[in-house]
């Protein structure tokens, strides 16, 4: 548990200082009022979301900590949507300095609640499935989970990414930043494809499950 708390600490407490730099260092400067605003909704929620974790189920934090994949493949993927990521969190502090984009502040505002729901669809995914993990892989015991979001899509978490980071370049006023994270949808689609044929394979129930929850994404959709 010491470790855990310890490996928890350096994760998140390095969060803000993370994030401070990819978008205060491409800006120039401390004004870039639309990172501010994007850490507090990032942030906040995240400090009270790891206190409850760390009290009710830390075996839960212990999964999101690994990030050492098991198939080349999934590697590749998890390393090109960090790409991706990347690109969408650094072009807008570019894009602050030099005045690339105009994105009204309205717009902004209903980009940052949508990351806020995006990431509260994220919580909620934690809160219901204890064995949510970053990796593809099935614990020993695993059951299939269908309460809550997962009665309506079969990976809600990628949902909330989806809605979490699409949203994040017009949350911090960028246009261009919109283009580099543009490719992740693609980027999750694979990933949930092969991520099935694992739970297909290993997961006693996801087959039945998959039959009665027929949407993988995005309800009505796919």
């Amino acid at each position: 548990m010491k470790s855990l708390n310890t490996q928890i600490f350096l994760r998140f407490g390095s969060a803000p200082l993370f994030l401070g730099l990819i978008f205060f260092l491409p800006a120039g400067t401390f004004r870039f009022w639309q990172a501010w605003v994007y850490m507090g909704i990032l942030l906040l929620p995240m400090f009270f979301a790891v206190l409850y974790f760390m009290k009710k189920d830390p075996g839960l934090l212990e999964r999101r900590m690994r990030t050492k994949e098991k198939q080349k493949r999934q590697y590749a993927l998890h390393a090109a949507a960090g790409l991706f990521m990347m690109a969408g969190f650094l072009l807008p502090g570019f894009d602050f300095r030099w005045g690339w984009s105009q994105v009204p502040v309205w717009v902004v505002a209903a980009a940052e609640m949508m990351v806020l729901f995006g990431y509260v669809i994220f919580l909620l995914v934690m809160r219901e499935n204890s064995w949510l993990s970053r990796t593809v892989e099935v614990d020993r015991d695993q059951p299939v989970i269908s309460t809550g979001p997962y009665g309506v899509v079969r990976h809600p978490m990628y949902l909330g990414v989806l809605l979490m980071f699409l949203s994040t370049p017009i949350a911090l006023g960028s246009w261009w930043g919109v283009a580099a994270m543009s490719p992740l949808p693609l980027v999750l689609v694979i990933r949930i494809l092969t991520e099935e044929k694992v739970l297909l394979r290993e997961l006693p129930g996801y087959e039945a499950y998959r039959k009665s929850v027929r949407f993988r994404l995005i309800p009505g959709i796919w």
